[in-house]
């Protein structure tokens, strides 16, 4: 690591020779295969930009021309070139973040990791530039450059950007399109082709191959001609793509295609780039994995994102905590499907995160992927609604934020069968503020018709699945976290509106009742240890799933009445959350029964292990044994009411 030992900030990079910076590059690769494996993280992104991110650090002057990466997964390289060298914590608490954190590094602009958003950021920071520029000669010749994968091409938001950034030309605003022909999985859709059909020109490969080979056998000299010669194919490839480049009609001076692996090539287009003094979009082919075998030889994702693995065979060092939530709907969709053809899956760029990836191998042509555009997913699955058929939209819960107005407006608003189901809902922990799905649960309860579940187990997901995608008359939602399932919690009993009791003590049943503890999803076994410890200090409670949480069950309101003091545990936002929608049913019905909400607090949660943040927010069973136990400490008055009307489990 001799070179990368000399780089502690960016022009760390101006006294390195070209030849020394492709060192630079073979050392950053052998860095990060290391670390990550150690860690896990998003391993393959990186590999794919080394030379790409070297090249931008030499030309441009971070942070004084800031750098905003789109999505900001493969931002590794970026870390290390700013000064960060220790990626032992990487995704850790108090080790750094996977994603451009501004707490890190003043190199740090974006911190959302959501794609498609780079260029509208890129938009409004260069225009602010320009317009401070014409009273303050200290902010001119400030350069923007936006970072996109050729992925989030597919998002709209991209295009709105574009329309915008091509309105006004008079700034220095530099769009590199990093075209690895995937995001997750492979791009999908027109884009991906016509960017195919310029990655596949005759005159590229050629470039790319012919040429590189030929002056290769030259030694130093050779490849000081080869350089020369890609200069010269590469305006040549330039200029036989303009008949069918779709960036021409945008207005917008367009540069490339370019090796993203030639340091000199990415470097002579940047500075190109960078004279222009317009907006200018840069087009870089790289390749995702570049120089790990088992990246560039995994079909799937190419290690997009890994768990801790082997860095020599590239194998996973072992499989922690056995069948995960997004596995058991892996299978049950496709047993769902299978006994209904109006079944059809949408995903967003995401079939294998989501667990689709089965259902469109087994059912060829049942699911859809739309790329990274959520909006136009949610209402085209209103459209599928009408026509007949039952679409299930598998997206992570974050990303359900960005389709929140075709949610209400498109599906709800036309009470559109339509089921989505939300991955990695919740507290996910080591991706950050921006994955962490806590607000699915506050936002998509306002949506009127709207019915929420939440299961506990493997069991309550195969069920609770069947039952959403029975409903054609509004929209379902199935929501999970990420992770391990877990061993199924089995009910004593199960009441005529689907709610069901997990445990009553004696005492609970004999004399009066203290606590219901109304647990949400994978929160029973929380609710459950807490009511353990209770008892040991002499305080009864009950513990229920009411397994679709909106709307909330009238056995629900039966039981609350029954008992002093309820406690809704969730993990997702306490303001606005379950919790709050159940008092408010208390209200409406006149129970005055003490309703404490337990959740995660308004805030952004960092990344760190869910356990870790789930005892932040007091959500562990020893936290919420101690609080209860102080809340209902002092007289206790009998309740005698008659039980909710209940039946056996099914």
């Amino acid at each position: 690591m001799a070179i990368l030992d000399r780089i502690r900030e960016p022009r760390d990079l101006d006294a390195l020779t070209l030849e020394e910076c492709e060192l630079l590059a073979a050392e950053i690769r052998e860095f990060l295969i290391a670390a990550v494996s150690r860690t896990g993280g998003h391993l393959g992104p990186n590999l794919g930009v080394v030379e790409l991110t070297i090249a931008l650090h030499r030309v441009f002057r971070s942070p004084r021309d800031p750098i905003v990466f789109d999505t900001g997964h493969q931002s590794y390289v970026h870390k290390l070139l700013t000064g960060r060298r220790d990626f032992s914590g990487l995704r850790s608490r108090g080790g750094l973040a996977g994603y451009p954190q501004r707490a890190e590094s003043e190199h740090d602009i974006v911190e959302s990791s959501h794609a498609s958003s780079s260029l509208s950021w890129a938009d409004g920071i260069s225009r602010a530039f320009a317009r401070r520029a014409e009273t303050d000669p200290s902010q001119q010749h400030r350069h923007v450059v936006a970072v996109v994968g050729d992925g989030a091409l597919t998002g709209g938001m991209t295009w709105e950007a574009l329309n915008n950034i091509t309105d006004d030309n008079d700034r220095n605003l530099v769009l590199v399109v990093n075209d690895n022909g995937r995001s997750y999985a492979p791009t999908i859709g027109g884009m991906a082709r016509f960017l195919n059909s310029v990655r596949s020109k005759d005159a590229y490969r050629d470039l790319q191959e012919g040429s590189e080979k030929l002056f290769s056998r030259l030694g130093t000299p050779g490849r000081t001609v080869y350089r020369a010669a890609r200069g010269a194919m590469r305006g040549f490839v330039s200029r036989a793509s303009d008949n069918q480049d779709l960036y021409s009609n945008l207005d917008i001076k367009y540069l490339g295609p370019v090796d993203g692996h030639d340091l000199h090539a990415v470097e002579e287009v940047l500075r190109q780039a960078k004279g222009y003094g317009r907006p200018t979009l840069v087009h870089v082919i790289t390749e995702k994995g570049r120089g790990y075998a088992p990246a560039e030889n995994d079909i799937a994702d190419q290690f997009h994102a890994i768990g801790q693995i082997d860095p020599g065979s590239g194998e996973p060092v072992e499989v922690v905590g056995g069948r995960s939530w997004t596995s058991v709907f892996r299978e049950r969709i496709v047993d769902l499907a299978e006994a209904d053809d109006r079944i059809i899956g949408i995903t967003a760029a995401m079939l294998v995160p989501t667990g689709l990836d089965l259902l469109a191998s087994r059912l060829p042509g049942r699911v859809i992927d739309v790329g990274i555009a959520e909006q136009h997913a949610v209402a085209s699955a209103a459209g599928l609604a009408y026509g007949g058929l039952h679409p299930v939209v598998a997206v992570y819960a974050t990303f359900m934020n960005r389709a929140f107005d075709q949610l209400l407006m498109d599906v709800a608003l036309h009470r559109a069968g339509v089921t989505f189901v939300l991955d990695r809902a919740g507290i996910t922990g080591p991706d950050g503020a921006s994955h962490n799905g806590v607000w699915d649960l506050a936002t998509l309860q306002v949506v009127p018709g709207i019915r929420i579940a939440a299961p506990r187990d493997a069991q309550s997901l195969w069920e609770e699945l069947g039952e959403a995608v029975a409903i054609d008359d509004g929209p379902t939602v199935l929501r999970y976290p990420k992770g391990a399932i877990g061993d199924d919690i089995p009910a004593l009993r199960r009441l005529n509106d689907g709610v069901e009791v997990l445990r009553e003590t004696e005492i609970a049943r004999r004399e009066y009742r203290d606590v219901l503890f109304v647990a949400v999803g994978p929160m029973a076994s929380i609710a459950l240890a807490a009511a353990e410890q209770l008892e040991r200090d002499g305080i009864s409670s009950s513990v229920i799933d009411p397994r679709w949480v909106v709307p909330v069950s009238g056995s629900l309101v039966e039981l609350a009445e029954q008992h002093r003091l309820v406690i809704t545990i969730e993990d997702g936002i306490r303001v606005g959350g379950v919790g709050t929608r159940i008092r408010q049913a208390l209200r409406d019905a006149g129970v005055d029964t003490a309703v404490s909400e337990l959740g995660t607090p308004d805030a952004f949660p960092g990344h760190a292990s869910r356990a870790e943040l789930l005892a932040d927010a007091g959500l562990t069973a020893d936290q919420i044994a101690a609080a209860v136990a102080e809340q209902v400490r002092g007289d206790r008055v009998p309740i005698a009411r008659p039980a909710a009307s209940d039946r056996p489990v099914s």
